[in-house]
């Protein structure tokens, strides 16, 4: 979820590091600020777990961690339009998301959990 602050989302917008993007003065591409977004939000997390656990995290790790959420990211999206595309869609649903989980029964327990409570709020509100 974006920081409602828009000087902290200004920063992570623009802050790309020079492994993204060769040239500081060029505008940035919708991968690059996504990029740069993720970079961002996995510093912070990783720099509260860090003073909790009272340990220290190199810009490398926080690179590579981001790197590698990144590559999952990409391989899911390719999955859930696979998944849509061989059901005949051209739209992702949630049978294609729970397809996913199915060799992840802790996550397939979560999202289901979720599902279920957004169904129940979306009866809730009909009526």
């Amino acid at each position: 979820m974006p920081s409602t602050d828009p000087e902290l989302d200004s920063q992570a917008l623009t802050e790309v590091p020079l492994s993204f993007h060769a040239d500081p003065h060029m505008p940035l591409s919708t991968a690059d600020k996504l990029r740069s977004a993720l970079w961002f939000h996995i510093g912070q997390m990783v720099d509260e777990e860090s003073i909790e656990l009272g340990v220290n995290a190199t810009p490398q790790f926080i690179g590579s961690l981001m790197e590698l959420v990144w590559a999952q990211i990409e391989n899911t999206a390719v999955d859930l339009e696979s998944f849509a595309k061989h059901a005949g869609r051209s739209k992702i649903k949630t049978d294609d998301v729970m397809l996913l989980t199915r060799r992840n029964e802790g996550l397939a327990e979560v999202l289901t959990e979720e599902l279920n409570r957004i169904e129940a709020e979306r009866k809730k509100k009909a009526g």
